[in-house]
């Protein structure tokens, strides 16, 4: 594995209490192995009627990828494998989520003081679906900085084995962010899993997995005859968070501040103001 261009000097931050949220045994988890799982977050009520507004927008947005794109745009793929971004702007359940005590404790503890949205996105890997997605970090796809940024991949359904759980590289994290390689199937890190042991993540409906920003982690194969894998992946980045982008030789830096979708989420440790 290498290291991407622009990673250079980073040096991961072990994480110390005083916590609101976990305990001081999962941060030393989260330090060494990258992520962390919860179950039981949120009850059935919430999660039905947070799919209720997700699912007519990832069929619409599935609509627009047969009718406009042959069925395919990077690593989208109807009937396959689906990436709906930014519910938030369409989906007033969706947005009143994200403000959840849950996320705002975690990124609190994982974070800091002043945290906003950095993205979301419902993935939804439909039925004999059977390829995997690569091994990756979040930041290699879009380089932010600072790189630790935190990946809550919210189960929608029950996710395990058969239809496409999280699968985790432990420690490989605390290097920063490695270079990928675009794929047919996504960008991949190029993990040798045979010098190490992953670990799977299986998490029922209600519960999150949770991940540094730069956690290699993969998903396999939905091989259910008639179960779709719906996750809802929420990010959150610290305040003053930029993309950096390479372009003509030099290093273009976008603040992560867009205000119909990366909000405050904290205020010097508060609960940000938000609407109803």
């Amino acid at each position: 594995m290498i290291k991407h261009e622009l990673n250079e000097g980073f040096h991961w931050q072990d994480h110390e209490g005083p916590f609101r949220l976990i305990t001081a045994e999962q941060a030393r988890q989260f330090d060494e192995q990258g992520f962390l799982v919860f179950e039981e977050i949120f009850d059935a009520d919430t999660i039905e009627a947070l799919t209720g507004e997700l699912d007519p927008l990832e069929r619409e947005f599935e609509a627009l990828l047969d009718e406009r794109f042959g069925g395919k745009i990077f690593i989208a793929r109807s009937g396959e494998i689906t990436f709906a971004p930014h519910m938030v702007t369409r989906s007033p359940k969706a947005r009143e989520f994200t403000h959840s005590a849950f996320f705002r404790d975690l990124a609190h503890d994982l974070l800091g003081r002043d945290v906003r949205l950095y993205w979301d996105q419902t993935v939804y890997k439909k039925p004999r679906t059977p390829d995997g997605f690569p091994w990756h970090q979040d930041n290699g796809y879009t380089y932010v900085d600072p790189q630790q940024y935190l990946t809550c991949w919210v189960a929608l359904t029950d996710a395990d084995l058969e239809n496409g759980c999280p699968v985790v590289a432990p420690g490989l994290h605390r290097e920063g962010t490695w270079a990928h390689e675009q794929t047919e199937l996504g960008f991949d890190c190029g993990v040798d899993e045979a010098g190490l042991e992953p670990i799977a993540a299986p998490v029922r409906a209600g519960g999150v997995v949770v991940f540094s920003s730069l956690t290699p982690h993969k998903t396999g194969p939905n091989l259910t005859a008639d179960r779709t894998r719906k996750a809802y992946i929420v990010q959150f980045a610290l305040d003053g968070a930029h993309v950096l982008e390479r372009q003509e030789g030099s290093t273009v830096r976008r603040a992560c501040n867009a205000p119909d979708r990366q909000y405050p989420i904290l205020i010097d440790g508060e609960e940000a103001a938000h609407g109803p």
